[in-house]
């Protein structure tokens, strides 16, 4: 078995919905897994495009949780939304001036959770998690504004 993340809105290297994006509605897409290591204690998700500008953060997802709905605002407890890079802390959809752009759903399989005190971020979440990555999977989707 292959720890797998998709998502019913776009196919691995599809294009990302308008819906998704800050030219549309800008909600989270329907996010799902399957086949996590049994070993594991929380999983954390990072959306980033090509130049490491972060879109999202959710960590410390229970190990019991295998989706986010499309649009998550409310997340289980004790998962927690990081400061993404406009030090926000919720979701910001593809917003590229032109051009075609890849963005990248990262999902990590922990073998512990994050403390809550640290101050989880753009800058600091990967190494942060590095040392308790047990598994690892991409999504990657793909953004072209159409300038009309």
């Amino acid at each position: 078995m292959t720890f797998l993340i998709e998502s019913n809105a776009f196919k691995n290297n599809g294009f990302i919905p308008i819906i998704h994006t800050i030219y549309g509605t800008n909600i989270s897409p329907l996010i799902e897994w399957k086949d996590a290591p049994c070993d594991t204690k929380c999983f954390v998700l990072i959306m980033e495009d090509c130049n490491s500008w972060c879109y999202w953060i959710i960590y410390n997802i229970p190990n019991h949780i295998n989706k986010l709905r499309e649009g998550i605002k409310t997340l289980p407890t004790p998962a927690i939304f990081g400061i993404n890079s406009w030090e926000e802390q919720n979701y910001c959809g593809p917003c590229i001036p032109k051009g075609i752009q890849k963005y990248f759903f990262k999902l990590f399989a922990l073998n512990t959770q994050i403390k809550k005190k640290d101050k989880v971020n753009s800058f600091n979440i990967e190494r942060l998690i590095k040392p308790y990555i047990i598994d690892e999977t991409v999504l990657v989707g793909l953004y072209e504004e159409k300038i009309i």
